[in-house]
């Protein structure tokens, strides 16, 4: 009965999320409630079970308030800015340099941990070269959100603190292992932006008769394919720029080589980027309020998952959940599970948020994981490495439907684009895992 009430609780969770018609925090904190009341569980041990399960994320939630704001910042005093400005000049009139070059764009964009920023920097700046190049539009998109995807392995980002909060362990120590995951991944993007390059070119070529027609063709147009750069810092703030540098250096040398709690090294960062950014406590104050939406939107969600993990895992359902797959599952495929589930990341991508992949499913699977001897460590890695490269062409992504916004796109033609390049993409990065022992079979 235990394992009846908690599938149904989890499956109710799982299809509000899906439907999309209310905010997370509803089903994540209500929902289990319940399922805890007809379970037979007091108010007093609920309320217990909140208190366990708040603890064990309330170290991540500070972490996502302060990373999201110190990156803010940073984000406003042109820190990027120079960098993406110079390897914008450096592609253009090039096809594949280009489509390389917006790989470095996308990955150094999403430093931020922020989807909906590296849209709206990387979309408005790189559009105009791809519609004078007679670039796809859907390239742009494709390399883009795979990038982003593999840089958003970066502890704050959403999918490691989601599951770090599910594990209960430091997302710093989460993430240090997946830094080798995340070059070699964005290696293997490189070597798409090539391929996927050279398949531009000749198919410019066969319609343009040559690049220099195609280009021809636009200017003949009268389009004019400025970049728009409403981000763009000013002289003031980019005098700045290389404290700022060392400041952002500092603070992830100091997440890399772990000496202080992630939390605690981004607040730091907040309370040192602040003064040096903005002199009066007035524009100080502003900034924070800027992006404290954010912070607080994530900090809420975690608070949420907090709620839900506490009670599943106080009431006992996720042990019985497990136990009671365990019986049913052929022998053969059971202590293969996070293997499986890794494998299926990206069309997961398609049938599940983010939120009800990380806080329904990998509950579930740690747990039947655990009895067949896998560590949850792993399962954690195979379902992140294999579902995280599929964020962005996922129709729950709400950075995603931004980005078709900035850049005039349909979601259905984007996903053929892009999918079967991410998802083959996904398993490479999951075989490498495996054999470099990230994943343990």
């Amino acid at each position: 009965m235990l394992s009846l009430i908690g599938f149904g609780t989890i499956l109710v969770i799982v299809f509000l999320l899906i439907r999309g018609k209310v905010t997370p925090i509803i089903p994540l904190v209500l929902i289990p409630i319940l399922g805890a009341v007809v379970a037979g569980f007091q108010i007093s041990e609920i309320g217990d079970f909140f208190s366990d399960g708040i603890v064990s994320v309330i170290n991540v939630v500070i972490m996502f308030i302060f990373a999201i704001l110190f990156f803010g910042i940073m984000q406003d005093a042109g820190l990027f800015d120079p960098i993406i400005d110079k390897m914008i000049s450096m592609t253009h009139g090039n096809v594949i340099t280009i489509s390389v070059g917006t790989v470095f764009i996308a990955a150094i964009a999403q430093l931020d941990g922020s989807g909906a920023s590296t849209f709206l920097i990387t979309i408005p700046a790189l559009l105009p070269i791809y519609r004078q190049m007679k670039m796809s539009p859907y390239l742009l998109l494709l390399l883009i959100g795979g990038s982003a995807s593999i840089m958003n392995m970066i502890p704050w980002g959403g999918p490691l603190g989601r599951a770090a909060s599910v594990l209960d362990m430091d997302v710093t120590e989460l993430w240090r292992p997946l830094i080798p995951i995340q070059a070699i991944g964005l290696v293997l993007m490189i070597g798409l932006a090539v391929y996927l390059g050279i398949r531009e070119k000749r198919r410019i070529i066969n319609k343009y008769g040559s690049i220099e027609d195609a280009v021809a063709t636009i200017e003949e147009d009268g389009t004019v394919f400025d970049r728009q750069d409403d981000h763009k810092t000013t002289s003031t703030k980019t005098k700045k720029y290389w404290v700022n540098v060392l400041v952002t250096v500092a603070v992830i040398s100091v997440l890399v080589i772990g000496i202080l709690p992630a939390g605690l090294a981004f607040m730091i960062g907040v309370c040192l980027a602040l003064p040096i950014n903005f002199k009066k406590a007035d524009a100080q104050t502003e900034t924070i309020r800027k992006h404290a939406p954010n912070a607080l939107t994530m900090a809420t969600i975690i608070l949420a998952a907090g709620s839900f993990l506490g009670i599943l895992n106080g009431t006992g359902m996720l042990d019985s959940i497990a136990e009671d797959t365990v019986k049913v599952l052929p022998q053969f495929i059971a202590p293969y599970i996070h293997i499986i589930l890794g494998v299926f990341g990206v069309p997961f991508d398609l049938l599940l948020s983010t939120d009800a992949y990380y806080f329904a499913l990998l509950p579930v699977a740690d747990q039947i994981g655990v009895t067949f001897g896998i560590p949850s460590i792993s399962t954690a890695y195979a379902m992140i490495i294999g579902n995280i490269v599929g964020t962005f062409v996922s129709p729950f992504s709400p950075a995603l439907w931004l980005a078709l916004g900035l850049a005039g796109l349909e979601m259905g033609k984007h996903i053929r684009y892009a999918f079967f390049w991410m998802w083959g993409l996904s398993i490479v990065l999951l075989m490498i895992a495996m054999l470099i022992g990230v994943i343990s079979i």
